[in-house]
Order: C-alpha cells, then sequence, then structure tokens
C-alpha cells in the first residue's frame, strides 16, 4: 500500500513542479488599479479643499472565487478554501456536511475501486484470497477506511475538539514552498477562532480509523499494523492537500480555464 501511494506522490510531484511560476493574477491587477487613481486623486485635492468633501461610497463586495468541487475530475474538494479570505468558522452541521459530501463523492469509489486492484496484483492481505471474492473484500475495506476516516477528521473530531477542517488554499509563492505548507496541513489546524493549533482531529481520527481496522484486516492486527494504517491515510491526505493547492494553478496552465 505505501509502495503504491509513494510511487503516486511521486508522479504526482513531477507533473506539479512546473507550475512552480504560476500566480494569481488577482492581486496584481488589484494592485495596479489603486495605484493608477491615486495621482488623480492627489492632482484633484487643491482644487477641492475649499469644498466639503464628498461621502465616500463603499467598495462594492467582492465575492469570494467558488472552489471546485473536484479537483483533476477525480479528487474530493469540498473542504478548500482561499486562505486569503477573510476567516468565517464553519457550524457542527458544517462539518458533518462536509464530511458527507467526501464520503459520497462518486469519484472517490471509483478511486477506491482502482486501489483495491492494485493491492489484489500486490496480493496484499494474502488472507482475503484472490478472483472476485477477493477484489470485493479489499474494495470493501478500503471503503470503510475512507468512509470511517472521512467522519473522524472532518466531522466527528472537529466538532468535538472546536478545530477547522478544511484546506485553507495559500495560492501563492514558490513550488516547495507551498507544497511544504500543503502538507503541513496535516500536522498544524485552525481552531474555531481561526488560531492555529496542533491537528489532533488528523491523528486522533486516523489513529481511530487504524484501529478499527484491527477487525476486518486478518493479516494485519497489532501495533504496528495499525500506526502503519494510520500513517499511510495521514500521508495520503498529505498529498490531497498538495494536489488541491495546485488544482488552479494546473487548470489554468494546462487546461486553460480561468480560476
Amino acid at each position: 500500500m505505501f509502495r503504491i501511494r509513494t510511487l503516486i506522490a511521486s508522479l504526482a510531484f513531477a507533473l506539479l513542479a512546473p507550475l512552480a511560476g504560476a500566480q494569481e493574477p488577482a492581486s496584481a491587477s488589484a494592485t495596479g488599479s489603486v495605484g493608477a487613481g491615486a495621482p488623480a486623486q492627489s492632482a484633484g485635492s487643491g482644487a477641492e479643499s475649499a469644498a466639503p468633501a464628498p461621502e465616500a461610497k463603499p467598495a462594492p463586495a467582492v465575492a469570494p472565487m467558488q472552489e471546485d468541487k473536484r479537483a483533476y475530475g477525480v479528487l474530493p474538494n469540498y473542504r478548500t478554501v482561499e486562505g486569503s479570505a477573510p476567516f468565517v468558522p464553519l457550524t457542527a452541521k458544517q462539518k458533518l456536511s462536509i464530511a458527507t459530501k467526501d464520503t459520497i463523492d462518486g469519484p472517490s469509489y471509483i478511486l477506491a475501486g482502482l486501489f483495491s486492484g492494485l493491492y489484489q496484483l500486490e496480493n496484499q492481505n494474502p488472507s482475503f484470497g484472490q478472483g472476485l471474492k477477493g477484489y470485493a473484500r479489499r474494495y470493501g475495506s478500503a471503503i470503510a477506511d475512507q468512509d470511517i476516516g472521512n467522519y473522524m477528521t472532518e466531522g466527528f473530531l472537529p466538532v468535538l475538539l472546536h478545530e477547522d477542517p478544511r484546506y485553507f488554499r495559500r495560492g501563492t509563492g514558490s513550488f516547495l514552498g507551498r507544497a511544504a505548507r500543503a502538507a503541513a496541513g496535516v500536522v498544524i489546524a485552525r481552531t474555531d477562532r481561526g488560531n492555529r493549533t496542533f491537528n489532533f482531529s488528523e491523528f486522533l481520527g486516523n489513529g481511530i480509523t487504524g484501529a478499527v481496522g484491527n477487525a476486518y484486516y486478518p493479516d494485519e492486527v497489532g501495533f504496528t499494523p495499525t500506526l502503519g494504517r494510520m500513517f499511510t491515510q495521514i500521508g495520503t491526505d498529505a498529498i490531497s492537500n498538495v494536489l488541491k493547492e495546485f488544482w488552479p494553478d494546473f487548470k489554468r496552465r494546462v487546461l486553460k480555464k480561468g480560476t
């Protein structure tokens, strides 16, 4: 399992590395428009000094960028938000809604099926056997890991621990800096007040999921296999954050679609 996911991570980094120079265009244009308007205001200030200043009108609100429901067509993207946007805490219902959307997302079941096929080729968990029966058991186990993990790390524990399960996308900076910060999202989270904290939900949630796996992984029972499942899932979530970080860049520069 670990070898397969490491290979996928390596391929992902190789594909995303050319996007290192990608920057969000919005901030530059906004800065330019403010600078362009400044001289005109300064020039007219002397002539209007005697007259009362007109009442300033509030600037129109700028709607935050809508994130795609899926990144790359298959990766659930419901909990990604722009880090530059003002922080707004989630309610308990919203956290559980994110977990539910990630869980019932159709392509995630297709991915679980593909991984199950790879695990069968490697004959992981030999007691599952081969053939359709063995594949069904591997697929059911993969779905259980996925669904329990989603609800633990994105729903129940964030509600109980008052943590925010969202990934806050950076969007600017060097490739390595953005990738490192995205991966670090599995270690550092935000509280419901917006403060940074250790990501207890990620570690405890995947720890619980790994422990529950002892019930349906007969070949991998015990403390060490439980830790292995736990850290495999944490590593998978880190890769997922990196992919989500660069999805708008990939869409804009490779697919030639605006963000």
